[in-house]
């Protein structure tokens, strides 16, 4: 057991937060800390990370036990290069290999060969050394350094990157990084897959699934929970609660669970109505009496089940129109996107699709991309480099910016809303605030003060009342708790308008769109169905390219000598991905091959056969010099072709 948690609790003067939180963490154990926004996870994590202290209670690990703990949205602050950063995790390493070279150094000089027992001490260090250097993957440094920052979006990024340069998004993700290269025994994630695009989301849920230590993540990511935990606690009213599975599995037990309670509780109220109708009708009467005493007994001894709770408040609203559009609603034709232009860096090109009335299309594509900037573009906040826009009859655009600019600081909740719907009662304005859970006092908190979740559904409660037909939505799910995205789904499900939006949640994904238009830079490609249709679409298509390849092969066809046409400018740029992964793959095996040997040559070094012919020590140290040379020369092959 690497953690065990018992009777935890934690308040802020008379709010309770967390009240008698016991769980454990085995090894390997892949465990998803899921509960509305605000109902202690982060809390949870920040006290057995022992950045937040307990008021009673005991968190008990072993002290060969180590921690990591990532906190929600924490960017890396540094100012060193992405690379020194990273070498920087495994600073006992090439602390020990510096001493390795200076061991190897005195070894092969002839002067220490005069001093007999100095020189087997020597001899002793560098075999022992050597040996904890091999196991502690010292060898295997750079080659995890690359492909974790390859997997995690940096590939196409210069090693002396200085990390103070990034975005606040790239830090986060810099942060994550590193923290995989610490590889502690108990990994406690918080909101993980925030500025993460699926690629590499995709790529996280892979490692994780294989990562050699146990794993506790806040996430309000569903796909995500279901493809990696094994275990959902559920943090809710205080308490907590195991449930073994992942996502999914944890939504059909905490249900089932539900009704076999509430039949549980029925059954005794039955039970309790019948003992009391029984005792009313018999205490009076001699003959009775008796029994309608011992019935008392029997109910006043009776162990009273409590009625369960359901769940929580939600919030509660729906998207409603005042008037249908046209059935042509939007032809999105050419467009394209420099910044800083006329000479500036191009985002996008040849970007056109066309949008029917009642259609729900998903827009997605790597970060960075242009996703965002597009539908400010569409939305006319931007002008395109190139292109045209035009919208169809009746249209009454509703826009949901995720980065909520739209949002004055300075106001309240309820002058937020109200400014805006000024021709409506305040009654009117509270009452649908309430919907969007801010009743009482909360709908006098600053804009400013309100978190990421909270300012969400201010400007979902504002799209909401704007009544449009056609809905432009960018990110809608970020900061949303699960709760909160589920009834963000029914509202939009049931919504009679046209629906365009951007998300990288790909349950949301599956559960809203009709048809995915995907954003490279060279256009768009257009798929129908949602997220899983779209993989299975592309893994078919990869499938049919194979066979084609594989019968052009067999049948020993020749490329046309005339001008080579789209089609076989495709077949072109797919040979040469696959050429570029076959040497990727061959330049990984010869930097693993080249570190065995360096490893073996070293090992003979500590052989008393070899310690003692100076000679054969100056071929083994020329010997090892060349291949660190070959191994150079590798790291720097892979890293081009890792671009």
């Amino acid at each position: 057991m690497l953690l065990q948690v018992s009777n935890l609790n934690k308040s802020y003067g008379i709010d309770v937060i967390l009240s008698n939180i016991t769980l454990q963490v085995l090894e390997r154990d892949r465990i998803g800390l899921v509960g509305v926004n605000g109902a202690g996870k982060s809390t949870l994590l920040k006290m057995i990370a022992g950045e937040l202290s307990y008021d009673s209670g005991v968190i008990h690990k072993a002290k060969e036990t180590k921690i990591g703990y990532l906190a929600q949205n924490s960017g890396l602050q540094s100012d060193r290069t992405i690379m020194e950063e990273m070498r920087a995790v495994f600073s006992h390493l090439i602390e020990a290999e510096t001493e390795l070279r200076d061991l190897e150094m005195q070894i092969a000089d002839p002067a220490l060969h005069d001093n007999p027992k100095r020189y087997e001490e020597v001899l002793d260090r560098y075999s022992k050394r050597s040996d904890w250097f091999r196991e502690q993957g010292g060898f295997e440094i750079n080659t995890r350094i690359n492909s974790v920052l390859h997997g995690m979006g940096f590939g196409s990024f210069s090693p002396d990157t200085v990390i103070s340069t990034l975005s606040g998004g790239q830090k986060t993700r810099l942060a994550l990084a590193r923290i995989l290269l610490q590889s502690p025994d108990l990994l406690m994630l918080d909101e993980p897959t925030n500025y993460l695009d699926i690629p590499t989301l995709t790529w996280l849920e892979n490692y994780l699934r294989s990562y050699s230590g146990a794993i506790l993540v806040v996430s309000h990511d569903r796909y995500f929970l279901d493809a990696l935990a094994t275990t959902i606690i559920e943090v809710e009213r205080h308490a907590a609660r195991r449930y073994t599975g992942n996502y999914s599995r944890y939504i059909e037990l905490k249900a089932a669970e539900y009704e076999a309670n509430l039949k549980l509780y029925e059954k005794q109220q039955d039970e309790i109505a019948k003992m009391e109708q029984f005792i009313q009708r018999n205490i009076v009467r001699a003959s009775t009496t008796k029994r309608a005493q011992s019935r008392r007994k029997a109910l006043d001894r009776m162990e009273m089940v409590d009625r369960p709770q359901g769940d929580l408040k939600k919030a509660s609203f729906m998207f409603e129109i005042e008037r249908q559009t046209g059935k042509d609603v939007l032809d999105a034709n050419e467009l394209a996107m420099r910044f800083d232009e006329p000479s500036g860096k191009l985002l996008f090109e040849h970007v056109s699709f066309k949008l029917q009335r009642g259609e729900t299309i998903a827009l997605i594509g790597p970060n960075g991309i242009g996703k965002s900037t597009l539908l400010k573009v569409l939305v006319g906040e931007r002008h395109p480099s190139g292109g045209t826009v035009k919208w169809g009859a009746n249209v009454k655009l509703g826009y949901y910016d995720q980065e909520q600019t739209g949002l004055n600081p300075s106001n309240t909740v309820l002058e937020e809303v109200w400014k805006s719907y000024s021709h409506m009662e305040e009654a009117r304005i509270r009452t649908v605030l309430g919907n969007f859970l801010f009743s009482g006092e909360d709908v006098l908190k600053k804009i400013s003060s309100l978190s990421g979740g909270e300012k969400a559904r201010v400007s979902l409660a504002k799209l909401m009342l704007l009544q449009a037909n056609v809905l432009i939505l960018d990110e809608p799910t970020n900061h949303l708790d699960l709760f909160s995205k589920e009834v963000l789904e029914s509202a939009l499900l049931d919504y009679e308008g046209t629906l365009l939006f951007i998300s990288h949640d790909r349950y949301f994904l599956n559960k809203m769109a009709e048809r995915i238009v995907e954003l490279t830079p060279n256009g768009t490609e257009h798929f129908l169905g949602n997220y899983d249709d779209m993989i299975e679409k592309k893994n078919e298509l990869e499938e049919a390219r194979l066979e084609a390849a594989a019968k052009l092969v067999s049948a020993g066809k020749t490329q046309s000598a005339e001008a080579p046409t789209t089609y076989e400018k495709d077949k072109q740029a797919k040979r040469d991905e696959r050429s570029r992964q076959r040497k990727l793959e061959q330049t990984e095996q010869l930097i693993s091959t080249l570190e065995e040997e360096i490893a073996a040559f070293e090992v003979q070094l500590t052989d008393p056969a070899v310690f003692n012919d100076y000679m054969r020590i100056q071929e083994i140290q020329a010997e090892i010099e060349k291949r660190r040379a070959s191994l150079a020369s590798a790291y720097e092959e892979w890293e081009q072709l890792s671009e």
